[in-house]
């Protein structure tokens, strides 16, 4: 856990710093002859001398020196040839997930008093989500701020539906949910006019409102949650197809589990005995056949050489 942890906020921190200034200190030439000092947060940029492909494939070089550490990175052989439209997507969305990611580790520990791999990873998840929908027509700073808020709305439909007892342990309705509206809201804010005439080959489309371009494309965006919203509300509701579906297995007792079954889990009540076993103390587990994974306890005083 320690491992996975380290290497998922290495990947992040590093994408968010060498936005920064990393890209900037080695090759933000002309420089002073010690450090680069030009292209600090991709300003200006791209231009004659690098491009968005350049800060891809410098910036895996530099998130594969702590892994080397743990033997934990196995191919670091990054070339990207992609065009320019491609390598900008790709600078977003990684810059998006790099502050979603660090965000939420931080929020969540704040909240629960925990490191936990699994709500990085959410809010990873979250973050590339909500940053779908405008990654190839914003700014790399914007898809900083996507990523920030993406990452406390997924904390926030949590809150949500443990509040409303709604059971969704895999959090798929919060993330593709929750961080979809806000990604198609984002998009209608932080959409830049000349690169949706790139993307779109168009001019005259509408673009985000902080950026100059109106409201027309935020009204079109809101719009569509509202319709998306009324679509699934239409088909999953009470008098829908699904609804009775639902309540027809509720009454014959299929569409739950028992509260029995699910503290003991599954594996054991359902299909013979755990996959995995994390306490070698279970005595109940051995019997069941599963796969032993001990918990070696550090020995204690100093260890002797023969």
């Amino acid at each position: 856990m320690n491992i996975m942890l380290t290497n998922v906020l290495n990947t992040a921190a590093r994408g968010l710093f060498y936005y920064l200034f990393g890209f900037t200190f080695v090759f933000g030439s002309p420089s002073n002859g010690f450090i680069g000092h030009h292209f600090l947060g991709m300003k200006a940029f791209p231009s004659e001398l690098f491009h968005y492909s350049n800060f891809l494939y410098q910036w895996a070089f530099s998130i594969a020196v702590v892994g080397i550490t743990s033997d934990s990175i196995a191919d670091r052989n990054l070339v990207c040839h992609l065009p320019h439209l491609l390598c900008r997507t790709a600078v977003t969305t990684t810059l998006a997930g790099c502050m979603a990611a660090l965000t939420t580790l931080f929020g969540k520990r704040l909240i629960s008093k925990h490191w936990n791999i699994t709500d990085v990873c959410n809010g990873l998840l979250g973050e590339f989500v909500a940053i779908t929908s405008g990654c190839s027509v914003v700014e790399p700073w914007a898809a900083i701020v996507c990523g920030f808020i993406a990452s406390w709305v997924l904390i926030g439909c949590n809150k949500l539906a443990k509040k409303f007892k709604y059971d969704d342990p895999l959090e798929a309705a919060q993330l593709h949910g929750g961080c979809e509206c806000w990604g198609l809201i984002f998009t209608g804010l932080f959409v830049r006019g000349i690169y949706v005439q790139e993307v779109y080959q168009a001019t005259g489309r509408p673009y985000g409102l902080f950026m100059g371009g109106g409201g027309k494309l935020l009204a079109a965006q809101i719009i569509q949650i509202l319709t998306i919203g009324g679509w699934v509300s239409a088909t999953m509701g009470p008098l829908a197809t699904m609804g009775p579906l639902f309540y027809v297995l509720n009454k014959m007792n299929l569409l739950r589990i028992s509260a029995e079954d699910e503290m003991a889990g599954m594996d054991m009540t359902r299909h013979g005995g755990f996959a995995y076993v994390y306490h070698d103390e279970d005595e109940q587990s051995l019997k069941q056949g599963g796969l032993m994974m001990r918990i070696i306890e550090p020995a204690n005083g100093t260890p002797t050489s023969n």
